[in-house]
């Protein structure tokens, strides 16, 4: 493979044939219950979490830049899928499922965005409070989902409201072979030996040996997956209703977010197993491309998938050959042999569902998030409440908006403490010959000291330092420790030069990187203060400031 090549595709290599075939083969076993359960599970049916594992695994393996990662429908993509496709289906059922995987299709385009403008590493700078929130909230809404299936109904109307509101009526009829089927599914993707796990995953043993008992021991009507259409998808072209334009764009948009999280996340997970460095943006890209091609014909939106990625790696893959073979894997299945899944009971699918949704659930953060913290674990509890019984968007939106207030209120306390003003040469920052200058001074130079980055947050603690700055006859403002300033700081400090210069007393300023000096100057601040009194150190300048003030007493 040529370097221009190579810089497109991911790293295909022919040196470990043998363990990126095992790798492969072994990534789509675990991807077809998965892939089934998914996609009955979203109501788009079977064939779109296959079409979705196929198309969105095969275009993330060619163009991503992680070589073992598997991508494919999750968890959380299919929750927030779901979502979406009852709310379009509900007020459009013409064109509801085209529009559902428009979204589908758009929220490829922004990955594909977020790639080329380089901010894949910033779509992870999302407190782990609201990820962990956000993430437990889809666990209990996909566990929610399933109770009409493994109870033997379908899913009731409404999603989550919906399904609780049936719950009596769902108790009342509860079909018992169908919940003994579930209950069993579970049962074996809980109690599997490590050392069988090792060679079957429980995922396909669960499918195979339900099958199996549903088929030959138990008897009474039990609702299957039935007949698959068998082949390659068709091509679906997009819809777009101008009507529901905002629910499209910003279902997208979040579609986006969450398959990037998920995926860069696991690309971590990779990394991190097979000691190499991925490129985040890149491998964006390739997520994106997989999705636009999903969306395009009728599959589940995706993204890397930990299980598969883990025991991909742990088979021995080492390159995106295996995410290669997989999707053959899987092709195979649903050309040749899909007639063969029409008698999976879909209680068996729902129990594959139900682990999954137990394990998104973020148990480890969720027993001492009370212990680390009381204000992360309410930020955490109410996006858990927002997402399950309000909207994703808004649990999001606003876990974000308040984790980020009280991360501002403490880097603000912390910061507040670096702003203070300085009369005496008492204080143990300055130099033996600055204490020696404002002692002579007797309080007649007065040293505003500015410490680390100055955000908006300060911009309240300098403006209360102001009260003090009245008795004095020159002011300098110390920049010295200040490596950025913010418009609301800049604004302040403003307010105080104008102040002292229109009260005819002068102003110094020292200690201005790049940055600062450029952004004071950008404010007009530096119109109105002489070149002569912007000094790098701030021994020279308490130096010329004295001689101010003995030029002043003399005349």
């Amino acid at each position: 493979m040529n370097m221009q090549a190579s810089s497109i595709f991911n790293q295909i290599g022919f040196d470990n044939i043998r363990g990126d075939t095992f790798g492969g083969v072994t990534a789509a076993v675990v991807a077809l219950p998965m892939a089934l359960a998914f996609g009955v599970a979203s109501g788009a049916g079977p064939e779109a979490g296959l079409y979705g594992a196929v198309l969105v695994g095969l275009f993330a393996a060619l163009f991503g830049a992680t070589p073992t990662l598997i991508s494919e429908p999750t968890g959380p993509m299919t929750v927030v899928f779901t979502a979406v496709l009852a709310s379009l289906i509900a007020t459009n059922p013409d064109q509801g499922l085209a529009m559902a995987f428009t979204v589908v299709i758009l929220a490829g385009v922004f990955q594909i965005c977020f790639g080329i403008f380089k901010i894949g590493h910033f779509v992870t700078l999302m407190p782990y409070t609201v990820v962990s929130g956000f993430m437990s909230g889809i666990g209990l809404i996909l566990i929610i989902l399933q109770i009409g299936p493994l109870l033997g109904s379908a899913p009731p109307a409404g999603g989550v409201i919906g399904t609780l509101s049936a719950l009596p009526l769902l108790l009342s009829s509860i079909a018992w072979t169908e919940l003994a089927l579930g209950a069993l599914t579970f049962c074996v993707l809980i109690y599997t030996p490590k050392q069988l796990r090792r060679y079957l995953p429980p995922q396909l043993l669960a499918l195979v040996l339900g099958t199996i008992v549903s088929i030959f021991i138990l008897s009474g009507e039990i609702r299957i997956i039935g007949e698959i259409p068998t082949g390659l998808p068709s091509m679906q072209m997009p819809a777009f209703d101008w009507g529901h334009w905002q629910t499209i764009l910003v279902n997208a948009l979040v579609l986006a977010m969450l398959g990037s999280i998920d995926a860069l996340l696991t690309s971590v997970i990779a990394d991190s197993m097979t000691k190499q460095e991925s490129n985040a943006n890149k491998e964006l890209i390739g997520q994106g491309i997989g999705n636009i091609a999903s969306g395009l014909f009728g599959g589940l939106p995706g993204a890397g998938a930990t299980m598969g990625t883990v025991v991909n790696i742990q088979a021995g893959a080492q390159t995106a050959l295996s995410g290669l073979i997989r999707v053959l894997v899987l092709i195979i299945v649903i050309i040749g042999i899909a007639d063969l899944t029409a008698m999976i009971p879909l209680a068996v699918l729902s129990g594959i569902a139900l682990s999954v949704g137990l394990n998104i659930i973020d148990w480890g953060f969720l027993k001492r998030a009370h212990r680390v913290s009381p204000k992360s674990a309410a930020i955490m509890y109410a996006v858990i409440g927002l997402t399950v019984f309000v909207d994703l968007i808004i649990a999001v939106s606003i876990g974000v908006f308040v984790a980020n207030l009280l991360t501002i209120d403490r880097l603000t306390k912390v910061q507040s403490d670096s702003v203070k003003a300085i009369r005496d040469g008492d204080e143990d920052e300055l130099t033996r010959g600055e204490q020696t200058i404002l002692n002579d001074a007797n309080g007649k130079i007065l040293v505003f000291s500015l410490g680390g980055p100055l955000f908006f947050g300060l911009a309240k603690a300098i403006s209360r330092q102001r009260a003090v700055l009245s008795d004095h006859e020159v002011l300098v403002l110390d920049f010295t420790d200040v490596p950025v300033i913010g418009v609301s700081s800049s604004l302040a400090i403003e307010q105080m030069v104008h102040d002292d210069l229109a009260a005819e007393k002068p102003v110094y300023l020292v200690g201005m990187v790049d940055s600062v000096q450029e952004r004071m100057g950008r404010l007009g601040v530096l119109d109105h203060i002489s070149s002569n009194h912007i000094f790098t150190d701030r021994q020279s300048c308490l130096e010329d400031a004295s001689v101010f003030l003995k030029q002043k007493a003399d005349t």
